[in-house]
């Protein structure tokens, strides 16, 4: 592959998980910008701000080429009945594309303070039976199913099923949710990890099965020192949840990560920040000039990543010109 080019355009998609809360305007202009590259595929998160679906669907509309995908849901907040039901509405907006059901077991702060749905002790268990119920659901046929966390009685999808059918993403960060992923979806979406974590993750999936690797690659054709600062404290707000800190531990920023988690429990936020190195900063969150992000990606699909999501970085005085900038560097034709 020549050094100036992305990677293969087919496999690359674009995330709106970082700019979800600029507004749903703003993240059909990231899809329209993904299209225009040259994206395979377009995903968005869910948390505190956009729907997921309502997103999806108006994109569905606006740009007619790209693939719809939730990276991740958490699945909590809905029934695999109406998983199924939002996966296979959105398979009949856009009947000749992919659509991915991206879904994950989240955190108890997002799922349990935040959305009031609560946090299991049973995470494995509880995601295995939810993508086996959500499979039960998308066949077409009536389901009856009894389990641990679910039980449903006559349900039957009310959509005629298409040619495509929805295919099942899950959300993994830590061995064991790796390899059920690798046994139990279609594909494992890698976050939060630099490249040279990703051969190490790709190795629990694979003693799973072959689900396909797709991974965010945070990137941003923007000025690296002026915004570090804006990298640490992201950082961080992800290290002080427990699932996060073990993956950094593994990704080599252990140190870091204990400091940070320390000073954390001390009250004193400001240096917990502060404790977020260098190498860790530049591992995951990759700014710089073009070429840089273009490199990145390459990085990462030759670690082993089917799909690379560009996860464009926002920072910069013109917020929308260094997404759009980011984009095009990452999907070079």
């Amino acid at each position: 592959m020549p050094t100036n080019a992305g990677p293969t355009n087919a496999g690359t998609a674009v995330t709106a998980a970082p700019v979800q809360t600029l507004g749903a305007g703003f993240q059909l202009d990231v899809a329209r910008w993904a299209a225009d590259a040259g994206a395979s595929s377009f995903w968005v998160a869910e948390a505190n701000a956009s729907e997921a679906f309502s997103i999806l669907g108006a994109v569905s509309q606006a740009t007619p080429g790209l693939g719809l995908g939730t990276g991740v849901l958490a699945l909590q907040l809905r029934t695999p009945p109406l998983a199924a039901m939002a996966a296979a509405t959105l398979q009949q907006l856009a009947p000749d594309r992919d659509v991915y059901l991206g879904i994950g077991i989240s955190s108890p702060a997002v799922a349990g303070q935040w959305h009031g749905a609560g946090y299991g002790a049973r995470p494995l268990a509880q995601v295995r039976e939810y993508v086996a119920l959500v499979r039960e659901c998308l066949a077409g046929e009536a389901v009856n199913f009894d389990g641990d966390f679910y039980t449903v009685r006559r349900f039957r999808l009310g959509l005629r099923a298409r040619e495509r059918t929805p295919k099942i993403v899950i959300g993994a960060l830590n061995a064991s949710m790796l390899r059920l992923g690798g046994e139990i979806a279609d594909g494992v979406l890698l976050n939060y990890l630099p490249a040279s974590h990703v051969a190490a993750s790709v190795e629990q999936v694979r003693a799973g099965g072959d689900a396909a690797i797709m991974a965010y690659v945070h990137c941003g054709v923007t000025d690296r020192d002026r915004y570090a600062d804006a990298a640490r404290k992201d950082l961080f707000s992800y290290a002080v949840v427990d699932a996060y800190a073990e993956n950094f531990r593994r990704a080599g920023y252990g140190d870091s990560v204990d400091e940070l988690r320390a000073l954390w429990k001390a009250r004193d936020r400001e240096a917990a920040v502060a404790a977020v190195s260098d190498e860790w900063v530049d591992g995951v969150q990759i700014m710089g000039d073009a070429a840089r992000v273009r490199a990145a990606m390459h990085e990462y699909v030759d670690a082993g990543v089917d799909m690379p999501i560009v996860f464009p970085l926002p920072w910069g005085d013109d917020r929308g010109a260094v997404v759009r900038a980011t984009i095009d560097a990452a999907i070079a034709r």
